[in-house]
């Protein structure tokens, strides 16, 4: 069956193909990174008119990669929550009424699961069970994952998401929206043990996290530089080397953490997704866990993708609905998929 696969939870459009039979065939992605950089962030409204003038040409695109008709659309897939209401709202819609127009069922997907689910998008595919760890602007949790649909939170961050924490530190140094990247890669060039931030949570004897400390230490830091040297601006050494040792803070919780679960589920099977998931550091250090199997998603889908959607569509057929009213989560728990559990007693997905 041929699934068509719609993202539009926040600032990327997304659209792919999937074939039961011959996988992945085709994807495009459309960021909407330049728009919202001149204000600093996310403006809802903006990606939502954005995602409106762009599903209908992206899926156009990936249907004349492969030589097929809408007409050859098996079933729709599309990016039920969570997310921004509006953005999701622009897919949902575009999603049934295509569904509705063809006649083809409509699959809600959980914005979460598709990225669980992506690392089995790639040449080299993790078996069931493994833990997950979901990292990205929202989200930073450890799942112990046994099959589709069966999902066990194991803990997960209090406060900022880790890419949260990258991007809100980057906007305090003064680098441009979104920082995160670039402040990874500022990383590279700056000195170790010239600064000593904490490691949040390290031994809270727990698999839960938490960031908003590390970048208050960071603010700390820049505040304490900029009133003894009497100057507003950090010099680009001092940058680089702030941005080294918050990333190593960052590194050592989530490879911490990420041993702790290995251990404590007796698994030796890791699979990283979101796109804080891209980081050089955070790959370097878990793929040096001793005794065990690190994945990844391919870098091209480690941010929203309509990709993982059309997959996770597919692995979930079985729900399909018939394309008449549609609705949107912008807040979904993810233990609302039947099968999932919860080791903790926190929401998953909120």
């Amino acid at each position: 069956m041929l699934v068509l696969g719609i993202e539009s939870s926040c600032d990327e459009t997304g659209a792919a193909l999937y074939d039961t039979d011959a996988g992945l065939l085709a994807h495009e992605l459309h960021t909407q990174m330049a728009m919202h950089a001149e204000y600093g962030g996310v403006v809802p409204e903006l990606a939502s008119r954005d995602h409106i003038r762009r599903l209908l040409p992206l899926t156009r695109a990936c249907l004349h990669k492969v030589n097929k008709g809408m007409s050859e659309i098996d079933a729709i897939a599309y990016t039920q929550g969570p997310g921004l209401g509006g953005a999701l709202l622009a897919g949902a819609s575009f999603a049934a009424s295509l569904a509705f127009a063809l006649g083809k069922p409509l699959i809600g997907v959980h914005h979460l699961e598709g990225h669980l689910l992506s690392p089995l998008l790639g040449d080299d595919k993790p078996e069931f069970p493994f833990v997950a760890l979901l990292v990205s602007g929202g989200h930073t949790q450890f799942m112990a994952v046994r099959g589709i649909g069966d999902y066990e939170l194991l803990g997960e961050s209090v406060d900022d998401a880790a890419g949260e924490a990258f991007d809100k530190t980057a906007k305090l140094l003064g680098l441009p929206y979104p920082g995160g990247a670039k402040l990874s890669e500022l990383a590279k060039q700056g000195k170790p043990d010239v600064f000593s931030f904490p490691r949040p949570m390290l031994h809270s004897g727990d698999l839960n996290m938490s960031f908003s400390g590390l970048k208050t230490a960071v603010l700390t830091a820049v505040n304490r530089i900029q009133a003894e040297a009497g100057n507003a601006v950090l010099s680009e050494q001092t940058r680089n080397d702030i941005c080294r040792e918050f990333q190593e803070a960052v590194v050592a919780v989530l490879s911490q953490k990420a041993r702790a679960a290995l251990a404590q589920t007796g698994l030796n099977r890791l699979v990283v997704a979101g796109g804080v998931g891209a980081n050089w550091r955070l790959r370097q250090a878990l793929n040096h866990i001793k005794g065990v199997r690190t994945y990844f998603p391919p870098l091209a889908l480690c941010t929203d993708n309509g990709a993982m959607i059309a997959f996770a569509g597919a692995m979930n057929l079985a729900k399909a609905q018939s394309a008449g009213a549609f609705n949107v989560k912008p807040r979904w728990p993810l233990s609302d998929i039947v099968g999932t559990t919860s080791a903790t007693g926190l929401p998953l997905g909120v």
